[in-house]
């Protein structure tokens, strides 16, 4: 292509979108005349955008395949726990709602943490890496709009895991253990479906409680360009908090940290249902989750976006 062409074209280009500009009419702020906000990234253009990426697919489809790696590691496994020694791994067989809770058990301190920090780690730092986040601003869609939608959307992801893992549980434990009432490991026995409720409950409280992940990942989401960095950041805050929450000589600073009532939801087990742990836990960790949602509103409003 010659220079004189190259030159042609530029000129033409540039023509056209002065033409495109000037037949458009613009308010007084610079946006088209009859322009709303409020109809830019759709909750359900967003979700069927993500509904449709691999690591979504992945995620999902492996919530709902370890129920079926479990039964096959109970089937070839052996207990090799001390005779007359009763947990919830040995009445794992005893029916589905006893393996749903099982599952939720092995899921509930590192998979849905994992899970719910890539959904939501990756709401803006993936559009920065694709250097895409400009051209959404650019629609224009609002920021705190944006940040919004993303946050909608990774919610109804994560709450999506969320629900498959134990839903999965309790139709592969049916199959394979039978539909007996729910035993916990203190000898209580509840119905088939007080036990469905108790894990209804379980569940809720899980969702709650892992709020503060949610928040966490979103702000460093922001912070960062990076979603692994995202990611990982999230994931490795929660092992630490972990960590420090088996530290004896912490004392009453545990009670601070989010994790400390990570596995509160061992009070509906009992009859009748333990509140206090699962209404600290929950208060604590939407605390966590408020605060590291401001700050991530707070930036990406004013961050300088060049990516």
């Amino acid at each position: 292509m010659s220079p004189t062409h190259h030159d042609h074209s530029a000129d033409t280009a540039v023509a056209v979108m002065q033409n495109v500009r000037h037949a458009v009419p613009v308010s007084a702020d610079g946006t088209p005349v009859g322009f709303n906000p409020n109809r830019t990234l759709r909750v359900r253009v967003e979700l069927s955008r993500q509904l449709r990426r691999r690591r979504t697919q992945l995620a999902l489809g492996f919530m709902a395949l370890l129920p079926v790696i479990l039964v096959i590691a109970f089937a070839f496994g052996s207990n090799s726990g001390a005779r007359g020694a009763v947990n919830l791994v040995d009445l794992a067989t005893s029916g589905s709602i006893n393996f749903a809770l099982v599952s939720l058990f092995f899921s509930a301190s590192f998979l849905l943490i994992v899970v719910i920090s890539l959904f939501f780690g990756d709401t803006i730092a993936s559009e920065a890496s694709w250097s895409s986040l400009r051209y959404l601003l650019a629609m224009p869609v609002p920021r705190v709009r944006l940040i919004r939608q993303k946050v909608l959307v990774a919610g109804l992801l994560s709450l999506s895991a969320l629900l498959v893992l134990p839903i999965s549980a309790l139709i592969v434990g049916g199959f394979a253990y039978g539909w007996n009432p729910l035993s916990t490991p203190v000898g209580e026995q509840f119905t088939f479906a007080d036990g469905l409720l108790r894990i209804a409950l379980i569940v809720s409280y899980v969702a709650i409680q892992l709020t503060w992940v949610a928040g966490l990942a979103l702000m460093l989401s922001v912070l960062t360009d990076a979603p692994l960095g995202a990611v990982g950041g999230a994931v490795l805050i929660s092992i630490l908090s972990q960590i420090l929450n088996q530290i004896d000589a912490l004392g009453d600073l545990r009670n601070y940290l989010p994790t400390k009532y990570a596995f509160a939801w061992t009070g509906a087990l009992v009859d009748p249902i333990r509140w206090d742990d699962m209404v600290r836990g929950g208060f604590l960790s939407l605390a966590y989750a408020v605060v590291f949602a401001t700050i991530a509103v707070l930036h990406f409003r004013r961050k300088d976006v060049t990516s």
